[in-house]
């Protein structure tokens, strides 16, 4: 008897004499139509495949006003930090005593400070000190930190113990008291000293996050199948583990860039950061600390770029921990 041949719904007989051949290639019919389709369900990408962290990350982050005007801050930042002259033709050492402690004039709009400099022209060169330090530091103390913690994480065993005790020693060191003693014998008035202190103390907590992070990171089935397919120590790191566990490094980096920047206004402020004729904003604001009754504006308008410059680092960092952070999805 003649095998007889299956009927769709539809009476057109789509799938007649398809079997299993006709299976497969129903499959790939649909498979094609979903790669011609511009958009996906929410959760995929163009193609109907899914988004990955950093793309929805991102599109979070275009969607956060947190995000958008912290962005455009700090950006106007570091735009007048590489060019100053673009909002100031003025020298911030040319001084004039005869104008000491006078307050708003013509072209003058901050006034001038106890030395009859220009506050305005040195609020601005002061933010070039500001965010060099504050993304030198953040660079070397990510690279520094995540190296090692990364590197502990993954190979476990003594080189993990001796590490962690090390971050404790590092931790039992009060900031302030270690820049107090470390930057006291230095001599030099740039911010090279600084950076390199912060670095120093600030590289156990980026490696105690790293550390955590490629602990977890290791333990995916991912990770266990390409080292059950013979990947290296070397490619297990740098295409599998980094790429999955930079994300906690980075928001954990973004928010404390804005802490390194207090701390290097704090560190000139009591006289061992940078020093004159360095110009920061903390030492503008030590120098107007004894004039605050009389002449006020010398102090506040410094001090108001400095808050208002980690205000908008810490605002940015705690935008990214919420784009990256997935318990929030």
């Amino acid at each position: 008897m003649p095998e007889q041949q299956p009927w769709d719904a539809t009476g057109s007989g789509a799938i007649s004499g398809a079997g299993a051949g006709g299976g497969m290639d129903l499959a790939m019919d649909e498979g094609t139509t979903l790669e011609k389709t511009p958009g996906g369900p929410e959760g995929t990408g163009p193609a109907g495949r899914p988004r990955s962290l950093w793309s929805d990350a991102w599109r979070d982050l275009r969607r956060n006003p947190v995000f958008i005007i912290s962005g455009l801050v700090i950006l106007f930042l570091v735009v007048i930090s590489i060019w100053p002259s673009l909002i100031t033709d003025q020298d911030p050492l040319n001084c004039d005593l005869a104008k000491a402690q006078e307050g708003s004039q013509p072209g003058h709009p901050f006034g001038f400070d106890g030395q009859g400099c220009d506050v305005y022209t040195r609020t601005v060169y002061g933010a070039r000190t500001s965010v060099a330090v504050g993304v030198c530091s953040t660079l070397g103390v990510s690279l520094l930190g995540g190296v090692l913690g990364g590197l502990a994480g993954f190979f476990g065993g003594a080189w993990d113990a001796v590490l962690s005790r090390l971050t404790d020693v590092f931790f039992g060191i009060p900031v302030v008291l270690g820049g107090l003693v470390f930057l006291s014998v230095v001599t030099s008035s740039t911010v090279w000293p600084v950076i390199g202190f912060i670095v120093l103390l600030g590289w156990p907590q980026i490696a105690r996050i790293a550390r955590g992070s490629v602990i977890t990171a290791k333990q995916n089935d991912y990770v266990q199948a390409a080292r059950a397919l013979g990947a290296s120590n070397s490619r297990l790191m740098l295409r599998h583990i980094t790429p999955n566990a930079i994300a906690p490094v980075i928001v954990v980096a973004t928010i404390a860039l804005g802490t390194y920047i207090s701390l290097e206004a704090t560190l000139s402020f009591l006289g061992v950061g940078l020093k004159p004729p360095a110009v920061s904003w903390g030492i503008d604001i030590s120098a107007a600390s004894q004039y605050i009754r009389n002449a006020p504006h010398m102090l506040l308008w410094p001090a108001g770029a400095l808050a208002v410059t980690v205000l908008a680092f810490i605002m940015l960092g705690d935008a990214v921990r919420d784009a990256l952070d997935p318990k929030l999805r």
